[in-house]
């Protein structure tokens, strides 16, 4: 029997990488996305045929807690739950409304807490289970223009080490995925002039790319059960 593991933010960039990836390596996906029906639908389609797995899509506000308690109604059973959905907020703090604060902070970082409290029975279940949040090297270290963003991902990092404390005498794992600067959507708002001086600052001399994220992802899950409350940095040698 396939393991099944729930991806949020999967209609693009990383999510639909790690879709790809543990579609390829045979495991039943449930896949979420707050708009992109039509594109998640597709990719949903697309790996049930190429690999012969299960796909289930979604849509879903993972900064609602009714939202994703809906959600897992659909969802029996849990292997894997991997936190990756995520929106970022270019601009001072001073002109960040409430609102704008709320809606990061409730994406990034409320949803862990509304996802994991309804995986973790599943999981106990059988005594495993693995969660992996997807984070970001600003939530160690700060990003300018980016303090929402950066205090959510620190955050993440503090859930992961936390819960992990909790979760070890369970047999249940929680990782954590540190990215540098990977070549997704949310860095599109950069600058040719600002994407080479970030470059310039990697001694691999390039972005990231999501597969490579992706595969790094597998080989966490692949990784002995004594392994959790870790944070795996992928940033090409920035740090």
């Amino acid at each position: 029997m396939n393991k099944k593991a729930l991806i949020t933010g999967a209609s693009r960039g990383i999510g639909e990488a790690i879709a790809r990836k543990l579609a390829s390596e045979h495991y039943d996906l449930y896949l979420t996305c707050l708009h992109s029906e039509e594109k998640l639908h597709a990719l949903a389609t697309y790996l049930e045929q190429e690999y012969n797995v299960s796909v289930g899509a979604f849509l879903c506000d993972v900064s609602s807690c009714k939202e994703v308690d809906k959600l897992f109604r659909h969802i029996p059973s849990l292997d894997v739950l991997i936190n990756n959905a995520g929106i970022s907020y270019i601009g001072l703090l001073t002109d960040m409304s409430p609102q704008a604060w709320d809606r990061v902070l409730g994406t990034n970082l409320n949803s862990l807490f509304y996802t994991s409290r309804n995986a973790i029975p599943l999981m106990l279940q059988r005594h495993r289970g693995k969660i992996i949040n997807i984070s970001s090297v600003w939530g160690e270290c700060g990003a300018s223009m980016e303090v929402a963003y950066s205090a959510s991902k620190g955050g993440v990092n503090s859930f992961t080490r936390a819960l992990a404390k909790e979760l070890a005498p369970s047999g249940i794992q929680v990782n954590a995925i540190s990215c540098g600067l990977i070549n997704t959507e949310m860095n599109l708002h950069l600058t040719e002039e600002e994407r080479c001086s970030l470059i310039e600052e990697i001694p691999t001399d390039r972005m990231g790319n999501t597969a490579e994220v992706a595969d790094m992802l597998y080989a966490v899950l692949s990784m002995p059960s004594y392994t959790t409350g870790q944070i795996f940095t992928i940033d090409g040698g920035w740090r």
